[in-house]
């Protein structure tokens, strides 16, 4: 079976990082007016931020493969570059459709090829075509996959279509569960990472942004039957990136969930005392990226689970 968590990690420094005018739409976790007010020092404390983060990390025992971002073309979320790329046991790396078109511009080939010195790719899925479309689906803000059972959780929402839902399904052998989900008022979520984090024996999950009975019922169940502990938290603590949590582990093997200090500020004593039980809770400062960016640590983060070669 494969492993859930990996000790390799792709992550973009950011060098023109900030608030993208072309995703505010879907994305309520964006804050214009700390955008506004932090213009000229958004890059600035975001790269800070961004090293503080990847120091502590590759200190800590995760392989963190850090790439400089590029100064053109202009790429003000190429920090997340989960939302682009994925990266699978099988060799397989899936290429994926991005709505906003300055998002598209993040797609990188030489850090595939850089990648593929150390690791096997074998193949590329491309679904980049779905833009003609305009149907989109974005990596793994758009997926929340269960690696061990090969099973793909997603909020349907402008950024994440069932047909690019099912053509990933057909070309990756995942089985895929779909749902709908809101913030507390009531606009559809943009990412299903923002909603859940699934860990090797724990899911943490706001079930209450499921509003239909029905699909938080099978969300429950499909977790449960994955022999997952469901640890709940509020559309508050959702608010606050409680749900953009990741679980990686160190080179020795050490299990560690990594989140913002925000999300775990966000959490009760009881729910730090549950998820303690999987592994330890590593929260970073991510104030003006998740200001700016509507988007915290999870987001920074894409996995690399290709084969070593």
């Amino acid at each position: 079976m494969q492993s859930q968590a990996t000790s390799h990690i792709l992550m973009i420094r950011p060098v023109r990082f900030g608030f993208n005018e072309q995703t505010a739409e879907s994305n309520a976790f964006q804050d214009s007016q700390l955008a506004a007010q932090t213009k000229d020092i958004a890059q600035e404390d975001a790269q800070r931020e961004f090293d503080e983060m990847a120091r502590q990390l590759q200190a800590i025992g995760i392989d963190v493969m850090v790439y400089d971002d590029t100064v053109e073309p202009y790429t003000p979320d190429s920090i997340f570059p989960n939302n682009w790329v994925s990266f699978h046991a099988s060799g397989r790396v899936v290429l994926y459709p991005m709505q906003a078109e300055n998002r598209r511009l993040e797609r990188r080939q030489d850090i595939i090829d850089n990648l593929a010195k150390r690791f096997h790719v074998d193949k590329i899925i491309d679904l980049t075509h779905f833009e003609n479309e305009g149907k989109f689906l974005e990596g793994t803000g758009s997926l929340v996959l269960d690696r061990m059972n090969r099973v793909a959780f997603a909020s349907l929402s402008p950024r994440t279509h069932p047909d690019v839902l099912a053509e990933f399904s057909r070309q990756t052998g995942y089985r895929t569960v779909s749902f709908h989900s809101a913030d507390a008022n009531g606009k559809a979520v943009y990412h299903t990472n923002v909603v859940m984090c699934i860990a090797e024996s724990c899911a943490v999950v706001c079930l209450a942004a499921i509003s239909d009975p029905d699909e938080r019922l099978t969300v429950r169940q499909e977790l449960e039957s994955m022999n997952k502990r469901v640890i709940e938290i509020s559309l508050e603590q959702m608010a606050s990136f409680a749900g953009n949590m990741l679980m990686v582990k160190t080179e020795k093997g050490q299990k560690l969930l990594v989140m913002s200090t925000r999300a775990f500020e966000s959490l009760t004593p009881k729910q730090i005392d549950q998820l303690d039980d999987y592994a330890t809770l590593l929260h970073f400062d991510l104030s003006m990226i998740e200001g700016n960016g509507g988007g915290s640590a999870r987001c920074m983060m894409a996995e690399v689970h290709l084969p070593r070669k």
